[in-house]
């Protein structure tokens, strides 16, 4: 099945290429949500699942064990795969390879845990989406793990698009619990907004380092503030003249295919490609709340 759905997908791709359409983008979830700790986990997990649908969309979702629990949440994960999306690899504990107390030899440990625990989904595929786009902080662990994700036919899941939807998840959630709905309205919007204007930043800068747009992939989150505003964030890329793709046809471009030499290794693609080529002023990390606090704070919209 999950062969013919890459045929298809990668038919698709070629097809809006050659047609040459405006952007193209595809859209990645990470996390999972667990219904022992989110009362509103299987809501949110179907609001989701149900946007997608309607928008005729195929995403991926890349779950870690800490951030979907037991079995409950996974469950919650089989809805994504029984819906035809792909299902990839998010770590067990969520931790960064790039943090000092991190060895390669017990980031590999967290990989195959998580394997071990979602290998059996109908639409796995041997992914590693990096927990903060984070893939190392010295050589060692950097060119260790390529190592071994080629030794075990892993491929990692970077994204071109970066953004910091989990922070508008917190603002948005905090005003909710709040009673502040008028405000909560607000960030949504301006939560569209930020994305919209990360796609346009990362694709301008795509052009500049690669000479052309690729296949875009944006990291999003299994998240209430998603749940609730994915069917408008959808019509607002569409407006703007962006076409869907599934991820697995995107990963076929080629920026996903090298890993640029960079350290800390990590963030966008398109960001690593950037530094590789010296351009200027790129801020590190390349999305942050530091970022995007003092627009929400000069806009009246932080709890």
């Amino acid at each position: 099945m999950l062969t013919i759905i890459r045929f298809i997908s990668s038919l698709a791709v070629l097809l809006w290429s050659s047609l040459s359409f405006a952007q193209t983008l595809s859209l990645t979830f990470d996390d999972g949500l667990n219904p022992d700790t989110q009362a509103q986990a299987e809501v949110w997990n179907q609001q989701i699942i149900a946007s997608l649908k309607d928008a005729g969309i195929t995403a991926m979702v890349f779950p870690s064990l800490a951030r979907i629990g037991g079995d409950r949440g996974m469950n919650l994960i089989m809805d994504w795969a029984q819906a035809g999306h792909a299902v990839g690899n998010h770590t067990a504990t969520h931790r960064s390879l790039a943090a000092k107390d991190m060895t390669l030899a017990d980031f590999i440990l967290d990989v195959k845990k998580a394997d071990a625990a979602l290998h059996h989904f109908p639409t796995w595929v041997p992914m590693l989406r990096f927990p903060y786009l984070k893939e190392g902080d010295t050589l060692e662990k950097r060119d260790g793990f390529r190592s071994w994700m080629k030794a075990n036919r892993y491929r990692p899941a970077p994204v071109s698009i970066d953004a910091s939807d989990w922070y508008y998840n917190q603002v948005y959630s905090t005003l909710l619990r709040a009673g502040s709905q008028e405000k909560a309205a607000r960030v949504k919007a301006a939560y569209i907004e930020h994305l919209l204007d990360r796609a346009s930043y990362y694709d301008g800068l795509a052009k500049r380092v690669l000479g052309r747009s690729p296949s875009h992939v944006i990291l999003l989150h299994t998240s209430e503030i998603n749940a609730a505003t994915l069917s408008e964030i959808i019509a607002a890329f569409r407006k703007r003249g962006w076409a869907f793709v599934p991820p697995m046809a995107a990963f076929d471009d080629p920026v996903y295919a090298s890993p640029p030499d960079t350290l800390p290794a990590g963030e966008s693609v398109i960001w690593a490609n950037a530094k590789v080529h010296g351009v200027a002023g790129l801020r590190y990390p390349a999305e942050d709340s530091v970022y995007e606090e003092p627009k929400l704070r000069s806009a009246g919209l932080l709890p």
